[in-house]
């Protein structure tokens, strides 16, 4: 079976490359697993200073697997999917807690869940053609705006969580904050790999110290306690009614047919 995460290094750089293009990298329960085992790799490598997670095809991460045969939505008690939803947030947790500074690398699309990873990451480099968004349909709440709020301010978060399908450019994404490098697209990977090989010459320790220091200013302000506390509010969404009626239009009407409907009435 083809893993839907690779890992490999070049000199010093560890590369974690999302791997299923043909469905622009959405995420499904076997990117998960292969996901750790990945970033393990990575962690475990002793020659690999700096890491650039990446996403193979033409786009970084469109979020969530909603299709029928990706879908995981959750049938049993609420707890359960809070416990879920908690599961996946601390899988991202351990971008932040890996040892190793890690940057994001995106092109294309950058959408919903797919934007949660670089907000763990400790860079964010982005193409200037890139798009980011919020899922086209309510699926959820509480879980993605409280990790983007960190970084862009609670009214660009609302913004963008207020609007089902809202975009915003890469211009905008590195000037409110999400992002602090862009690049002209045709230089992105050449350009974040020297940001890494300039990084790469610190010594591991001290990336290490430095990292962790900067971090705990932010845990001190609570953005640990934020980010899992997505996974009450999500679960609370995921119970309401109308994030079960949209689940019934995607199982019923498929992706784009359940969009159109939204788009044309709304909830």
């Amino acid at each position: 079976m083809t893993s839907l995460v690779t890992y490999r290094r070049e000199g010093k750089i560890g590369y974690i490359g999302l791997n299923r293009p043909e469905k622009l990298n959405a995420i499904n329960d076997q990117m998960f697993a292969d996901y750790h085992t990945a970033l393990s790799d990575f962690i475990a490598d002793g020659e690999a200073r700096v890491g650039i997670l990446y996403g193979e095809g033409r786009s970084f991460c469109v979020g969530m697997d909603l299709s029928p045969a990706g879908r995981t939505a959750h049938e049993g008690p609420i707890t359960d999917d809070r416990e879920k939803i908690q599961n996946a947030a601390e899988a991202w947790l351990r971008l932040w807690d890996c040892p190793k500074p890690v940057i994001a690398q995106i092109h294309g699309y950058c959408i919903a869940g797919g934007t949660q990873l670089p907000i763990f990451c400790d860079l964010v480099a982005v193409a200037d053609d890139a798009t980011f968004g919020w899922p086209k349909v309510p699926v959820g709440a509480g879980y993605i705006s409280t990790m983007w709020t960190w970084f862009v301010g609670p009214r660009v978060a609302k913004e963008m969580s207020f609007i089902a399908g809202s975009t915003m450019t890469a211009r905008r994404a590195y000037e409110t904050g999400y992002a602090n490098l862009i690049f002209p697209a045709d230089e992105l990977a050449d350009r974040t790999r020297a940001k890494a090989e300039e990084i790469a010459l610190m010594a591991p320790e001290l990336l290490r110290i430095k990292k962790l220091a900067i971090n705990r200013i932010m845990e001190l302000q609570g953005f640990r306690t934020a980010v899992l506390f997505g996974a009450e509010w999500d679960a609370i969404a995921h119970a309401s009614a109308p994030v079960t009626e949209v689940r019934s239009w995607l199982r019923e009407l498929g992706m784009k047919d359940a969009i159109a409907k939204y788009a044309a009435e709304g909830l």
